[in-house]
């Protein structure tokens, strides 16, 4: 089996900001699609979110604030399944609560160095 990398990216503008009981369900169907994927043994690594700021590191030492609120789209956190095929890891990603609120999940094979 190979190792894939989900990325979550997340609509900026239609980021869940519901109620703490909403926040809660939302997190259960996270929960149990990760469950699901861990419940096959195909789980390599949960991931985590990640937090909205940061800094983007450029050559010459250039350090700005980043990601930048001008893009629409925002890496919301990651994810590391095992499969035999991208095919299978696209199935795998196919019941992401993330496509619930316009977000999409890319899928990226692992290469071992």
């Amino acid at each position: 089996m190979k190792d894939f990398l989900f990325v979550f990216r997340n609509d900026f503008e239609n980021i869940p900001k519901g109620s703490p009981e909403e926040l809660q369900a939302l997190t259960k169907k996270w929960m149990d699609w990760v469950g699901g994927i861990a419940a096959q043994n195909k789980l390599s690594d949960r991931g985590s979110s990640l937090a909205s700021g940061g800094k983007v590191v450029r050559p010459n030492n250039v350090v700005t604030d980043g990601p930048y609120t001008e893009i629409k789209e925002l890496i919301g956190g990651y994810t590391i399944v095992k499969a035999d095929s991208i095919d299978e890891a696209v199935e795998l990603a196919s019941g992401c609560p993330v496509f619930n609120y316009g977000g999409n999940v890319e899928v990226r094979e692992i290469n071992v160095m």
